[in-house]
């Protein structure tokens, strides 16, 4: 029932005024970062969703594409501008994905949408975490985000997965808040983003 119904109510229903309320900020941002990005302010990206299925996920952009003399992305660490650093310690670089969510792609509460090329690497166990929709926010998120380690991502989403309610999302929306505003877990250790997955 609450999965089912009142969820995708929810998602909906939240997602619209979110994006209503926070459209000043919404605004802001974009413009600040179509100047430190050259134009690009929005970052667009294939992501599996509910049983696989993919769709294209939207978040500001808050690294440039600065490449070496071989043509190659430098590190993350050197791309990071200093507006995008401030919208990802704040959590802001998500806002966008609202509309991933009012479209019915994503959930406000949900496993974070991993990238397309992981789908291959998963085990039976982690592939799990794609029977329900992906989220802004979510279990695996409020526990240490990209300070933990992999298997531990999966043990807490396929957990979220089992025990999905209505009780568990508020749960998590507040800790949520808790993380943005104390920017607790936006890194793995000595590394800006957290180090890809390889299947072990």
């Amino acid at each position: 029932m609450y999965i089912n119904n009142i969820k995708p109510f929810l998602d909906f229903t939240s997602s619209l005024i979110g994006i209503i309320l926070l459209s000043p900020l919404f605004i802001v941002i974009t413009v600040l970062l179509f100047i430190s990005n050259n134009g690009k302010p929005f970052f667009f990206q294939l992501r599996p969703g509910k049983n696989g299925k993919i769709f294209k996920i939207i978040k500001f952009k808050t690294m440039n594409d600065k490449r070496d003399s071989q043509g190659n992305l430098l590190p993350d660490s050197e791309r990071l501008t200093k507006i995008g650093n401030l919208v990802r310690k704040t959590s802001l670089d998500e806002i966008p994905q609202l509309l991933n969510v009012l479209k019915g792609e994503m959930t406000v509460v949900g496993p974070r949408p991993l990238l397309t090329n992981y789908l291959h690497l998963y085990t039976n166990f982690q592939n799990r975490r794609h029977e329900v929709k992906p989220g802004i926010t979510g279990w695996a998120q409020v526990k240490g985000r990209n300070a933990i380690s992999w298997d531990k991502k999966f043990e807490y989403d396929i957990w979220y997965v089992e025990n999905i309610c209505f009780t568990l999302d508020i749960k998590i929306l507040f800790y949520s808040i808790g993380k943005v505003l104390s920017s607790q877990g936006i890194n793995a250790a000595n590394a800006e983003t957290i180090e890809p997955f390889n299947g072990e």
